[in-house]
């Protein structure tokens, strides 16, 4: 369920998910603080949430007051539906605030939210954290044709989620016509911010403290393909690495399986600073299907991909995006999905239920049944369930080093969460990294100790 709230308290860390990059369904919405009585709901990506923190930066400069911002999400039906619920709740509770409706919802269709009687202003991606955009009244609609975008924004390259770790986004918008997705049409095609603003942007927040830096973007595989030189991916975490030598942990957010260049295969081989975790954008296991959602990979490519990082790099976890119900995906496309889960070892699924988007070739496809999809999904995620508990039980008996994210809760290497003893917060603050002793896991996480 959505929820808001009146900001005249500390901020709160958003809630942490198995995957960086989304939520189920487009994510629930969380509340990211603002000035005084200014409100951020932000649904979807975590690049979106990222996002929401130079929102409620901006709001706070500009001196917006009495207002809620809501930072949409397309990928599914679903995350506009909630959107739009939650705006309507939002006016029914807040009727004198000013509603701001932003993201890739209101990007893509603008004149849907205009629509809305409840809405007051809606701005595209291009504009939503730009100095002025939240309190200029001049007109009601501003939403630019973000086609034309042809540069990160400045003031969107640093989110910071909580105390615990940075965010620095390097790259926005995607050059891909994957046949299900929405999304380069709220983001724009591919844009990488340059390598010395990434870097210089890295080197602060290791100077504030912060001890684990992760890059993010819409397609972070594919940065510096707009660069002059089209540098790799590979080369920017190299880079960082070299130049910043005082960062203890550097992570990727989701990546493309079929983008993982040399360079950056080396450094998980070679440099233990380089967080051993991927989340793979594979989003299904049957070759005609990822041949009709025009995506770039085969089977074999996705599981050669995991033998090979396993190869050199024994202690990576993996993750994946699946799709459930594509269009025209048998019974036994279904199945190779379904098998590829244990056969890669994935240990962190974010499974979506096929959702047509409108003006995309997926959604003139032959369609499966819902109920069919909606088993499917559950399927997927139980099989997801199985893999994360086999992962769990490996790491019992072992000594992980975990970045604290909040009280009682820390984060390993390879992305497992690890609860602990909440009364030793004065032995492992927030942002601190420590050694915990593996007693057990609870299905979801492992249960630990810290090491004397």
């Amino acid at each position: 369920m959505t929820t808001y709230t009146l900001i005249s308290r500390p901020p709160k860390p958003a809630p942490t998910s198995q995957h960086e990059n989304g939520g189920e369904e487009g994510g629930p919405a969380v509340v990211s603080n603002g000035p005084d009585d200014v409100a951020i709901v932000t649904f979807g990506c975590r690049l979106n949430a990222y996002e929401s923190e130079a929102i409620r930066a901006r709001a706070a400069a500009d001196g917006l007051t009495d207002a809620v911002v809501f930072n949409t999400c397309a990928v599914t039906n679903e995350a506009v539906r909630q959107a739009r619920q939650a705006i309507r709740k939002a006016r029914r509770e807040r009727p004198d605030a000013r509603l701001i409706v932003t993201g890739c919802a209101a990007q893509i269709d603008p004149a849907a939210f205009a629509a809305m009687p409840e809405v007051d202003l809606v701005l595209g991606n291009a504009e939503k954290a730009a100095p002025g955009a939240l309190m200029d009244t001049s007109t009601r609609v501003r939403v630019n044709d973000i086609m034309s975008i042809r540069e990160t924004a400045g003031h969107l390259i640093a989110g910071l989620k909580d105390r615990a770790r940075a965010y620095v986004e390097v790259q926005n918008g995607c050059d891909h016509r994957c046949t299900f997705c929405i999304i380069p049409y709220g983001r724009g095609n591919s844009r990488s911010a340059p390598a010395g603003e990434v870097v210089d942007q890295v080197r602060r927040l290791s100077d504030e403290g912060y001890n684990e830096v992760v890059l993010t973007g819409v397609d972070v595989t594919s940065w510096g393909a707009d660069l002059p030189g089209q540098p790799t991916l590979g080369q920017l975490v190299g880079r960082i690495l070299k130049l910043v030598p005082g960062l203890p942990r550097l992570r990727l957010s989701s990546i493309d399986a079929a983008e993982i260049d040399v360079d950056l295969f080396r450094l998980l081989e070679t440099e233990p600073r380089l967080m051993p975790y991927l989340h793979l954008s594979l989003q299904a296991g049957d070759n005609l299907v990822l041949k009709r959602m025009k995506r770039r990979h085969s089977r074999e490519d996705a599981l050669k991909l995991v033998a090979s990082v396993r190869a050199v790099r024994p202690d990576t976890a993996f993750g994946a995006d699946l799709i459930a119900g594509f269009p025209t995906e048998s019974d036994e496309a279904f199945e190779n999905t379904l098998r590829l889960v244990e056969e890669a070892g994935l240990a962190f699924l974010h499974v979506f239920p096929y959702s047509a988007r409108p003006g995309t070739p997926a959604a003139r496809m032959p369609a499966v049944k819902g109920g069919v999809i909606k088993d499917r999904a559950r399927r997927l995620r139980e099989a997801g369930q199985a893999g994360l508990e086999r992962h769990l039980q490996r790491q019992v008996g072992r000594v992980l080093s975990g970045l604290v994210e909040r009280e009682g809760v820390a984060r390993a290497e390879d992305f497992t969460e690890i609860a602990f003893d909440p009364a030793l917060g004065g032995a492992a603050p927030q942002g601190r990294i420590v050694a915990f002793r593996v007693t057990g896991h609870d299905g979801v996480r492992v249960i630990a100790e810290l090491t004397a």
